[in-house]
């Protein structure tokens, strides 16, 4: 297994003020599988993905990758391997930096060499020409916007990239191409995801495996195909999926 989650808690804050957010979720990643984390708003699958990243305090269990213990504060060589692409891409960019600054920075901080070429190649990548490098984000659209957040994270050449909700804060129109983009991708460099969403249709798009979240805990692991069936073991689950179908106007009696 590439990614191993054992017993992961995640609590902030202490006492009578502590939140559980996460509360003994396990799971494992193989590597070139896109694997997705659903639930509702504040189930804690964001804050999983943050963990990974060392951007949230494990207070209990236990993350692996290549079987080996993650030590915080994560290393250099860990982030070379694992990137996050956030969800909101007017937020996930400086508005003062141009693109070109925004993807030479980390070649930078890593000590990458030849960076023009490897600049261009990452807007050729991600369908953007060299036109955009010298932009602002004021002047992206939004789906422009988390291109450019995407070759950033592929960049450094990782193995392993944290989708949060990639796709949430843009338009429906917009969504399918950004999606296409990452399945792409990842078929192309042989690339591991992990993929927090809401939507059921958009996991179902992408991961061949998913952990459905409720409250911090992890509830019930689908396969594909499952999701597919609507075959569900769990309340909770079923309850999403049905929700997943969208309104349906009652029957006439």
């Amino acid at each position: 297994m590439l990614i191993e989650i054992e017993n992961l808690h995640v609590t902030f804050g202490h006492g009578l003020d502590a939140v559980h957010a996460v509360q003994g979720v396990s799971l494992a990643v193989n590597e070139g599988e896109s694997y997705g984390i659903v639930g509702e708003s504040g189930s804690g699958k964001s804050t999983v993905l943050r963990a990974i990243c060392g951007l949230a305090p494990t207070s209990a269990g236990e993350i692996r990758m290549d079987g080996m213990p993650l030590r915080t504060p994560r290393s250099a060589a860990f982030y070379r391997r694992v990137q996050m692409v956030f969800q909101d891409p007017y937020a996930s960019l400086h508005p003062r930096h141009t693109v070109d600054r925004v993807l030479s920075e980390p070649l930078a901080i890593h000590g990458f060499d030849r960076r023009e070429e490897r600049i261009n190649q990452a807007l050729a990548d991600v369908g953007l020409g060299q036109g955009f490098r010298f932009r602002y984000p004021h002047q992206l659209s939004g789906g422009q916007r988390q291109r450019v957040a995407v070759a950033r994270a592929l960049i450094l050449e990782p193995r392993v990239l944290l989708l949060d909700e990639p796709t949430s804060a843009l338009d429906a129109s917009i969504q399918a191409e950004v999606l296409n983009l990452l399945d792409r991708l990842r078929a192309e460099r042989g690339l591991t995801y992990l993929m927090v969403s809401h939507d059921l249709a958009v996991v179902g798009h992408m991961c061949e495996r998913l952990l459905v979240m409720q409250n911090g805990e992890g509830v019930e692991e689908l396969a594909r195909a499952d999701l597919r069936a609507r075959r569900a073991e769990t309340p909770y689950t079923r309850k999403l999926l049905a929700a997943s179908e969208g309104y349906r106007p009652a029957e006439a009696s």
